[in-house]
């Protein structure tokens, strides 16, 4: 895994209710970019207009179900995930809450961030009183699959067609984690 920042003095992973500033909407939408250009998942498989994608970051945290945790280095955001909360009106699957668009820029790999927003998302859902954490995820994404297996979460399930990229069927896995 090919590195091109130093090692940072610190890194930390927090709940963003409202951003701080530009600074931290644009370092984000960079992140996010960079990971999908990598391969990553979250939808896009060209990323936006940089315009785009930090307009989608701005209104993440105005969803009444959503919950979104970044990642940074040196006070830098690298990384993200988002919990999508059930509907009010699912009482049947109140319990769950779901995990996406979790991801760290290519060039901030191998520092433990995408672990530390994983250990931040399931603090956050245990906070909420939510007891178990649903995620899936592309089969091509190697690295992400073997940190949820490392953190505990059990495999459910594939779907043989989740994904297409670049005209490739991609298969997807499920995954859970009960919290206690």
């Amino acid at each position: 895994m090919k590195q091109t920042l130093p090692t940072p003095n610190n890194i930390s992973a927090e709940v963003i209710g409202a951003f701080a500033d530009e600074s931290d909407i644009h370092a984000l939408a960079e992140a996010a970019t960079a990971a999908v250009l990598d391969g990553g998942g979250f939808g896009w498989i060209k990323p936006p207009t940089a315009a785009a994608v930090e307009q989608y970051y701005r209104g993440v945290p105005l969803v009444p179900e959503r919950e979104l945790i970044v990642g940074r280095m040196d006070n830098v955001i690298y990384g993200a995930a988002q919990l999508q909360k059930p509907s009010r009106n699912n009482e049947a699957q109140a319990f769950a809450v779901q995990l996406m668009h979790h991801f760290v820029a290519p060039y901030a790999r191998g520092y433990g961030l995408a672990r530390l927003i994983l250990q931040k998302a399931e603090e956050r859902a245990r906070t909420l009183g939510f007891h178990v954490l649903n995620l899936d995820v592309r089969a091509t994404q190697a690295g992400a699959i073997s940190l949820y297996e490392a953190e505990g979460f059990v495999q459910w399930g594939t779907h043989p067609a989740y994904a297409r990229v670049k005209g490739q069927v991609i298969a997807g896995r499920f995954y859970y984690k009960t919290l206690k």
